[in-house]
């Protein structure tokens, strides 16, 4: 395969594993990293290592972009662009990977969330084919969702950061929230870190129906929630959670129930309102796309 004259820089940061791509400017992969999600420092110096030792010789590096666990500052124009706020993750809060790349390599940095990422990649080339509005959301360590219109995220204040919404907890569910800033947010109860605390060491989420049943209620409330809120032509579900038989379909019946038959127009009703995520790394492929994009390459 000839060389291109530019190599664009592709990264997913996630809750528990950092995903890196080089591509060409047709944004075919020359290069894949992967890494354990430790300290910034530490994914500063793994990320830099990779970008430099992948990037072909006689190759300049024309761009990077991130798709980043938030709450991140997204806006462009902002000062604190690309900087960490207040998260869960140790020692990543304040952190400013961004501007660091950009410093080291003196070339742009684009940044967003993961979801939002995620849900750009879905929409163009996976499971949000076909409808003018998308809520992708993601059910892993965290939970996060972004929300795509016409094909770009919806601009705000900061970005969605659903996987904080209230809930309300069922009768008999005592268990400690895995959110160290809400004691009922959908993250707290219905994450991968929640379900953990729920189960029993080497037990499955499939192994228990009623910790089952319980993250199934909360989701569909939130997807509820979306609806109303949102109201997307559809749906799409990622994350590691959403590997679990069944859960998809019971959370489709939890929404419906919360709903209550409430007119919310006609998507909602719809078999493939509610569907899962056709792209293994969603993030990571569309921080490819954002890389490409931002940077001049060639957007398929």
């Amino acid at each position: 395969m000839p060389v291109s004259d530019r190599a664009f820089a592709a990264i997913e940061t996630g809750g528990t594993k950092i995903l890196a791509r080089l591509v060409d400017e047709d944004g075919r992969a020359l290069a894949d990293g992967r890494w354990p999600t430790t300290t910034p420092e530490r994914a500063l110096e793994d990320l830099a290592g990779f970008i430099a030792g992948a990037t072909p010789a006689g190759c300049a590096l024309g761009g990077i972009a991130i798709a980043a666990f938030g709450p991140v500052v997204r806006d462009a124009r902002s000062r604190d662009y690309g900087r960490i706020l207040g998260t869960p993750k140790p020692g990543w809060s304040g952190a400013n990977l961004r501007a660091q790349l950009a410093a080291r390599f003196a070339v742009p940095v684009a940044i967003d969330t993961d979801v939002n990422a995620a849900a750009i990649a879905e929409w163009q080339q996976g499971a949000g084919q076909g409808v003018r509005s998308l809520a992708y959301v993601t059910v892993g360590t965290g939970i996060g969702a972004g929300l795509i219109v016409e094909g770009r995220p919806l601009e705000g204040a900061l970005h969605p950061e659903v996987g904080h919404i209230r809930l309300m907890r069922r009768d008999g569910d005592r268990a400690p929230s895995a959110c160290p800033f809400h004691a009922d947010c959908v993250e707290g109860l219905a994450s991968g870190a929640a379900i953990a605390r729920r189960l029993k060491t080497n037990q499955s989420l499939a192994d228990d129906p009623p910790t089952f049943e319980l993250a199934a209620g909360y989701l569909g409330e939130l997807a509820a929630t979306l609806v109303l809120c949102w109201s997307p032509e559809r749906i799409v579900w990622g994350g590691g959670v959403m590997g679990t038989a069944g859960l998809l379909a019971r959370l489709r019946d939890a929404m419906d129930r919360s709903l209550a038959g409430y007119g919310v127009g006609e998507a909602p009703g719809h078999a493939d309102f509610c569907v899962l995520a056709a792209l293994e790394h969603a993030g990571l492929e569309g921080a490819v796309l954002m890389a490409l994009a931002r940077g001049g390459g060639r957007v398929s």
